[in-house]
């Protein structure tokens, strides 16, 4: 069997480490006498699971004791409806930073619940820069400020976390987690959906200071009370199990490959040597301001867009899957997240070259 080079958005590649893994144990874990699908998530042996990804992952990310971590269904779309029922408390507003369609669709969902006050948009110039700091309007009387730390499609990343105005900080960062550095306690509440950085689709992790749960606004469901899941340890209901372990077994990957920090390294490394791919040729061209390049998610074009599907295709035909644009702004894209290794970014660039000598 010959594995691709899968440049996928999500759900995106996985270490092969981490399949590996998966396969030996699918009949049986340690000497339970069955797969991990078929635990009961209540009984000792997917209770020890449990226990030990939520340990890493503290671990990996420093997470202080006075936050919550919390392992949910629905993907980040639940969470934009879920940040505002539990955090707006007695406020009729909330902030957020207009980046791109991701940030687009949570303030569309919020604006359900309470006031959006859009602090900073970045819309008029097509979502290619973050805005200007001096240029943000915070409402001081607003129960949080909203950003999204990766737009996915757009290939927009902030590069730092920005101040708040004094107001509990929340962030997306289902495409960048686990991918650099982050101070958590800079932050009210991180969530992030799993299929980027973390595993499979079907599971999101919430990392929400304690003190902000547990006042929702009326008629939230029971299923959205971040306070309900933190004391019934993510298992309100039946969680994603299987899902679960394998965000698990990632996380000790993560930890055998040297953490965040040797990610963080490794992941400027392959950006740079992409994004200098596309820089040195007058036939690739990037849209996004260099301050604001991401990391994970680089949108490109080639200078006839005709040629573009031809591009794809001879690509796949090559073993580099999942290049094509989103269908919502068409072009390519190229996500590099934790699990691509160097090499499938310069099979990538090789690629890119050739297809140019014979086409440009």
């Amino acid at each position: 069997m010959t594995r691709i080079y899968n440049f996928s958005a999500g759900p995106s590649m996985l270490p092969e480490a981490v399949l590996r893994r998966a396969g030996e144990e699918i009949l049986e874990w340690g000497e339970s006498g069955m797969s991990v699908m078929e635990m009961s998530h209540r009984g000792r042996h997917f209770g020890a699971i449990a226990e030990k990804t939520e340990a890493d992952l503290r671990e990996l990310l420093a997470i202080p004791p006075e936050y919550k971590v919390l392992f949910l269904q629905g993907g980040a779309t639940a969470q934009f409806a879920m940040v505002p029922m539990n955090l707006l408390r007695d406020r009729t507003s909330a902030c957020y930073v207009d980046t791109g369609i991701w940030s687009g669709k949570a303030i569309e969902e919020a604006s359900r619940y309470c006031q959006v006050v859009v602090a900073a948009t970045a819309r008029a110039g097509g979502f290619t820069t973050v805005p200007a700091r001096d240029e943000w309007r915070i409402d001081p009387e607003a129960a949080y400020l909203h950003y999204t730390a990766n737009e996915t499609i757009n290939g927009v990343e902030f590069q730092d976390v920005p101040e708040s105005g004094g107001l509990p900080l929340v962030c997306d960062m289902s495409s960048n987690i686990l991918s650099r550095p982050v101070d958590v306690e800079r932050f009210g509440l991180i969530y992030a959906g799993a299929q980027k950085n973390m595993g499979p689709a079907g599971i999101t992790v919430v990392i929400v200071r304690e003190d902000l749960i547990g006042k929702t606004i009326p008629g939230t469901p029971t299923v959205f009370d971040y306070r309900k899941h933190a004391d019934n340890g993510s298992m309100l209901n039946t969680p994603p199990t299987y899902i679960w372990y394998l965000v698990g077994l990632v996380l000790e990957w993560l930890k055998r490959e040297g953490g965040v920090a040797a990610m963080n390294a490794r992941n400027i490394r392959k950006a740079e040597k992409l994004y200098a791919a596309i820089d040195a040729s007058s036939f690739y061209s990037n849209p996004i301001d260099p301050a604001f390049r991401s990391r994970m998610n680089v949108p490109f074009r080639l200078a006839d867009a005709s040629l573009e599907k031809t591009f794809a295709a001879e690509a796949a035909a090559q073993g580099l899957e999942a290049l094509e644009g989103h269908r919502s702004i068409g072009g390519l894209r190229a996500s590099i997240y934790n699990a691509m290794p160097e090499a499938g970014v310069d099979a990538l660039i090789a690629f890119m070259a050739d297809f140019e000598r014979r086409y440009g």
